[in-house]
């Protein structure tokens, strides 16, 4: 374990770290941004980071201090100033069973954490839908460009067939060569209602495969999925969603935890009273009054993290509404969540996420933050997701062994905002 000085990682870690800083001046680079000097922070393997300074809202209940205390990853509830709302739910209420609890981040008007929202039953059953049900076809994973893959679904062949060679596609006569530099980062227009018909006509070219892709089994390709597309098709090459494409059903499973969430809020303590003043500019201050009855989630994520990936630092410009609730659940190992401001100057906020955790991210002020994932924190797999065959009857085992390293985080939103209809707009 990390946090173990006498452990192999520890010393493995302490070993990496004297030989790549040997010739360094120091820890931090003056050219770095605050959101930049966060990432780097919370990414070193040694010394590991303290997270003294990140809010960790589990604390608050005594149910999930066993499985904190075995893994040693720990922040502090009171860590970032908070503000609890109550919920339309009646778990909520004090002493009921399965109590629900909400948080307002009270310096970034829009951020709302739900701790343990999700149910341990409720996340098995998430983490099996995003694996077996979700990633395939006709839904896009990173995996499509570049290799054919079973129509059944990659996870379903692995479990039946884990040593079945899956093909490269062959590669194409478009497809680039390496060139020397660094890679070139994409800065998308916004997107909103006036610029829909720039969004539309942009071209949107289809993805190349690899040249040097090669034959692989299931069992090694399934640890490279990364993602696997909700809804609206988005095209990365642009960061722009492509329109033109056949939009696809939210998975239910999905859109279920979406809408309860959305509904639950009550957003007048969100945005009413003291955080109207943010609200400047905002030419929707009222559409909040009406997200319990108009949320519709048709587009979206599931991020597929293995425990040394990162989410680098970005803002959401993608969608028309750009206001919306933006739900996003974690499932599996903990991560660092950095949520920051309107530019990367602005020092972000630390948040520790669990398994079974919910992100809302609404309103202007926090949809167009800068946030990112910088940190996956290793062995911090809650018991109910790796306890193996003893609670689902033997279905549960590859999904434990899968989870031990990984990090499943669904991520949706809603594309257009109420009462916007994109045919007229192209017309």
């Amino acid at each position: 374990m990390l946090l173990d000085p006498s452990s192999s990682e520890y010393k493995r870690a302490r070993r990496h770290h004297y030989k790549t800083t040997k010739n360094r001046d120091g820890d931090t680079d003056p050219d770095w941004t605050p959101f930049r000097a966060a990432e780097k922070k919370y990414k070193a393997r040694f010394p590991p980071p303290d997270l003294s300074g990140a809010l960790d809202l589990a604390l608050l209940d005594a149910s999930r201090h066993a499985d904190i205390e075995q893994t040693g990853w720990k922040g502090r509830p009171d860590a970032v100033r908070v503000k609890e709302i109550d919920l339309d739910d009646a778990r909520q209420k004090p002493g009921a069973a399965g109590t629900r609890r909400a948080f307002a981040i009270v310096d970034v008007p829009g951020l709302v954490i739900l701790p343990a929202f999700v149910s341990d039953e409720a996340q098995r059953d998430l983490i099996r839908w995003s694996l077996r049900d979700h990633a395939k076809y006709p839904n896009e994973t990173n995996l499509d460009t570049h290799y054919i893959l079973p129509h059944s679904g990659l996870w379903s062949t692995y479990l039946s067939s884990p040593e079945i060679v899956v093909q490269p596609r062959p590669p194409s006569s478009a497809t680039p060569s390496n060139s020397p530099g660094p890679r070139r980062l994409v800065s998308n227009t916004p997107a909103s209602p006036t610029t829909f018909s720039l969004i539309t006509s942009t071209p949107k070219p289809s993805s190349v495969p690899s040249a040097y892709a090669q034959p692989i089994s299931t069992a090694q390709l399934v640890p490279r999925l990364r993602w696997a597309n909700i809804g609206w098709s988005y095209h990365w090459g642009t960061k722009q969603y492509d329109f033109a494409r056949e939009v696809q059903p939210v998975g239910e499973p999905f859109r279920r935890v979406c809408l309860e969430v959305v509904r639950s809020i009550r957003w007048q303590e969100v945005f009413g009273g003291a955080a109207t003043e943010l609200l400047d500019g905002w030419e929707g201050t009222s559409e909040w009054r009406t997200w319990q009855e108009t949320y519709e989630p048709d587009a979206g994520i599931v991020n597929f993290y293995q425990i040394k990936d990162s989410l680098m630092g970005h803002v959401d410009r993608s969608e028309i509404c750009a206001t919306s609730p933006l739900v996003s659940i974690s499932l599996g190992n903990a991560a660092i969540f950095l949520v920051g401001g309107l530019t990367r100057d602005v020092v972000p906020i630390p948040i520790l996420l669990r398994s079974g955790d919910i992100v809302v991210m609404s309103g202007p002020a926090c949809r167009r933050a800068f946030h990112g994932v910088p940190r996956i924190l290793e062995g911090t797999l809650p018991t109910h997701l790796d306890e193996g065959d003893t609670v689902t009857g033997g279905t549960w085992t590859p999904y434990a062994r899968y989870m031990r390293t990984a990090r499943v985080n669904v991520n949706v939103r809603q594309v257009f905002p109420s009462g916007f209809d994109p045919r007229l707009a192209q017309a």
